[in-house]
C-alpha cells in the first residue's frame, strides 16, 4: 500500500491512503500547514442538489486567504448533459492549470466535463458522485444500502414539464446536514436549490474525466444521501490519490469541516501546478 509521505500527512493533519483504499481523518490534528504557498492553479467548484454556490463560501474563504484563485459556479441542476455543458462553458474561459471540485451531484458535473474544456489537472470529490458511462446518479446512490434521501423528497410540478425536487424543510437538517447547527440547517433548507427529477436518472456520457485526470475523494462517515460504501467504491474505482472519510460527518463535510476540505483541495492545486 502506498501511503502519503510523512511530510504531507503532517502538513495536512490527515490520515490518508494513496492509490489504495481509504482512511479516516484525524479530527484532532491541525488541518493546514503553517506556511501556505499558493499554486498557479485555478480552482473551480460545482455545488450539488439541494444546495447553492454559497455552500462553498467557508472553503473558498480559506483558499482565497491562502492566495488561490477560485470560481464557484452556480450549477443549473437541470440534467447531466445540460449542467456539464454549462459548467464546461465557464471552465473554457479560465486560465489553467485547473482543479475541478464537485460536491454531491456536482461530482457528476465535473466528471462529465470534456477534457478539451481546459487544462484540467486535478479533480476533488467532496461527498461527490463519480459515475461511469451509462450509470446514473440513482444507480450510484442505490448501489449499497444506507441512503435515506428518497422519503425526504418533495416535488413541484413544472408547467414546462417534469418535476423539481426539494428536501422537505422539516427533514432537511437530519437528512442533509446533521452535523451543522439548527440555525445553519434552517438557513440552508430555506435557500436550497431544486434539481430536476430526471437528472437523477439521466445516464452519464462517455469518457468520465476521472479516468484520465488524478482524483481525490473526501466524504463523511454518516452521509445519509450517498452511502459511505458507495464513496469507497467510487474512490477505489477511480484509483484516487487520496480517499478520506471523516468520522461523524454528514453529507456536507465541506461545510462542517472547511479547513480539512480546503487542505485537500490545496494539495490537488499544488500537484496540478507541479505537472504543468
Amino acid at each position: 500500500m502506498l501511503r502519503a509521505t510523512a511530510a504531507v500527512g503532517a502538513a495536512a493533519g490527515l490520515s490518508v491512503v494513496s492509490k489504495a483504499g481509504s482512511a479516516r481523518a484525524d479530527e484532532h490534528a491541525p488541518t493546514s500547514a503553517p506556511h501556505h504557498r499558493p499554486s498557479a492553479a485555478t480552482i473551480v467548484t460545482a455545488h450539488g442538489a439541494f444546495a447553492e454556490s454559497s455552500s462553498w463560501d467557508d472553503v473558498v474563504s480559506i483558499l482565497q486567504r491562502h492566495g488561490h484563485g477560485v470560481v464557484s459556479v452556480a450549477v443549473p441542476l437541470r440534467g447531466v448533459a445540460f449542467d456539464a455543458t454549462y459548467f464546461s462553458d465557464v471552465v473554457r474561459t479560465l486560465p489553467g492549470p485547473l482543479v475541478l471540485v464537485g460536491h454531491s451531484y456536482g461530482g457528476v458535473v465535473i466528471s462529465s466535463t470534456p477534457a478539451a474544456a481546459g487544462d484540467i489537472r486535478g479533480l476533488v470529490y467532496v461527498s461527490g458522485l463519480a459515475g461511469d458511462t451509462g450509470e446514473t446518479s440513482a444507480d450510484l446512490v442505490g448501489k449499497y444500502p444506507g441512503s435515506t434521501l428518497g422519503p425526504t423528497l418533495t416535488s413541484v410540478e413544472l408547467t414546462t414539464g417534469g418535476h423539481d425536487l426539494y428536501i422537505d424543510q422539516a427533514k432537511y437538517h437530519e437528512q442533509f446536514c446533521a452535523d451543522l447547527s439548527n440555525r445553519k440547517a434552517a438557513q440552508m433548507a430555506t435557500s436550497q436549490r431544486p434539481i430536476l427529477e430526471s437528472a437523477f436518472t439521466e445516464p452519464f456520457g462517455p469518457h468520465p474525466l476521472w479516468k484520465s485526470v488524478p482524483s481525490r475523494f473526501l466524504w463523511g462517515e454518516l452521509d445519509r444521501n450517498i452511502p459511505r460504501r458507495a464513496h469507497q467504491f467510487m474512490s477505489r474505482r477511480a484509483g484516487a490519490i487520496e480517499a478520506i472519510e471523516v468520522p461523524g460527518a454528514s453529507h456536507v463535510v465541506g461545510i462542517s469541516h472547511p479547513r480539512l476540505t480546503a487542505a485537500l483541495i490545496e494539495r490537488a492545486a499544488r500537484a496540478a501546478a507541479r505537472t504543468r
